[in-house]
């Protein structure tokens, strides 16, 4: 069987035996995938507060109770402790770990979120014919700290993290229709074209991620970005955050077009 054609259970368990520890781009295609972001209680609100207040780069797909690990809404027979190829954990705004584990760091007090991922539109996009270079070149998408500033919600303020995808230009209003479908998982871009004009100076050099080639007669496209929490992270130092690696999505049981609107 093709890897994009496994079921969501069956690629989380490859996931979990440590048979599948790369980005999850072309996994159980047609099914949406999740950032993840696992924080202690007291700062669960707030965080909440500020996905409500920053759609756009947090879409909110489910939240578990306090120390659950399985995703009610989305894929209640999961675990999110073990079920993400790579996960990052940050300790006072550091990146101090990486792991493909994270049961013995998930304490009693933690909440897990789950929000929109932009490999959902991917899928939208091929099928409508626009080419992806990231997936044609086998690398994981490009992604840029800027300088958009989220709406804050107590604790939690800092800069809004994009993707960013090239594209010919007579191909970008159609991606912007076609990807303006799926407000659960990012929507429309929130930039195209000139790149400092939102403070990146150098698309070869991003933040997350891998650099792309772009070709003369192409244009940056530039998505909102569920990665942003972890430049949220490094911004306001929180005590412990636990997250998936950029790429190393979780993978739920919702098809695509469940989150597509008309």
């Amino acid at each position: 069987m093709k890897l994009s054609n496994l079921s969501p259970e069956k690629a989380r368990e490859m996931i979990r035996k440590g048979e599948w520890d790369r980005p999850t781009a072309g996994l159980s295609n047609g099914y949406i995938q999740a950032n993840l972001v696992v924080l202690p209680k007291e700062m669960a609100y707030d965080f909440l507060v500020f996905c409500q207040r920053n759609p756009k780069p947090c879409p909110v797909l489910d939240v578990t109770d306090v120390n659950a690990y399985h995703p009610p809404s989305v894929a209640p027979q999961a675990d999110l402790r073990t079920d993400l190829p790579k996960y990052l954990v940050y300790r006072n705004g550091k990146k101090t770990e990486e792991r493909t584990d994270l049961t013995d760091v998930w304490t009693e007090d933690m909440v897990g979120f789950l929000l929109g991922c932009s490999f959902t539109f991917e899928q939208a996009l091929l099928e409508n014919d626009i080419p992806i270079r990231h997936i044609e070149e086998g690398l994981n998408v490009p992604m840029f700290k800027t300088n958009l500033s989220c709406q804050p919600a107590g604790k939690f303020h800092g800069p809004m993290v994009v993707s960013m995808r090239p594209m010919k230009s007579n191909d970008v209003i159609r991606s912007i229709q076609v990807t303006s479908r799926f407000p659960s998982v990012h929507g429309a871009p929130v930039h195209i074209g000139d790149p400092e004009t939102i403070g990146i100076n150098d698309l070869q050099s991003p933040d997350f991620g891998d650099a792309v080639p772009i070709k003369e007669d192409e244009v940056p496209v530039f998505w909102a970005c569920g990665v942003t929490p972890q430049a949220i992270a490094m911004h306001m130092k929180p005590k412990l955050m636990l997250t998936h690696a950029p790429g190393h999505m979780f993978i739920t049981d919702q098809k695509n077009e469940a989150f597509g609107v008309l």
